[in-house]
């Protein structure tokens, strides 16, 4: 969660790298004036509105970060991305636009590796969303929901039907319902960590 100045920078930067975006020299910035990498501009958007929601919320702060919340959700509903804020850890890398929807209740660690027709979240009217830890990827397609744990360095697999928790860490989650399938080395799908 964003709670200062060098959390949000972090947190960018982590974003950043988990994209491989590039913004040094002239043919990058080129680049990103005529084709912006809109999914850049979105994960931007969502760290500041993380920024101003948890740490300047008061007075002439909170007419801005009225208007970041307006502009966030056009940005969202342009994409396609139901992904309310102070949910992902620093190093979030959303792969594709198209339709993922997230709880807000849902807390999912550092660098996450998100792909489309995603959705993660609670089930049958409870508040308890899933809680994610760090280096999980998840793949097109995944449901995960429910009051569950899934553990750091984690892929799940696409299509996959997740709704109870896993304890084993380097561990494979596929099927319908998921279940284990194999071990993993997390960093051939993840692979700036």
């Amino acid at each position: 969660m964003i709670l200062n100045k060098n959390d949000y920078l972090k947190y960018l930067e982590q974003d950043a790298i988990a994209l491989k975006i590039d913004n040094k020299g002239l043919f990058n910035n080129f680049k990103n004036l005529f084709f912006p990498d809109l999914i850049w501009k979105f994960q931007k958007l969502l760290r500041k509105v993380e920024y101003y929601q948890n740490c300047k919320n008061k007075g002439l702060y909170k007419i801005y970060y009225f208007y970041l919340k307006y502009k966030f959700r056009n940005r969202s509903l342009k994409m396609g991305f139901s992904i309310p804020p102070n949910v992902f850890g620093p190093g979030l890398a959303i792969a594709h636009y198209g339709t993922i929807v997230i709880n807000s209740n849902t807390k999912v660690g550092a660098n996450c590796r998100i792909h489309v027709c995603v959705n993660i979240g609670a089930t049958g009217g409870q508040e308890e969303a899933p809680q994610l830890g760090d280096n999980v990827y998840i793949a097109p397609g995944a449901k995960i929901f429910g009051n569950i744990t899934i553990p750091s360095n984690t892929a799940i697999g696409a299509n996959a039907v997740v709704n109870k928790s896993f304890n084993e860490e380097n561990t494979v989650i596929a099927g319908i319902p998921a279940k284990v399938i194999g071990e993993v080395d997390i960093t051939k799908f993840i692979k700036h960590i």
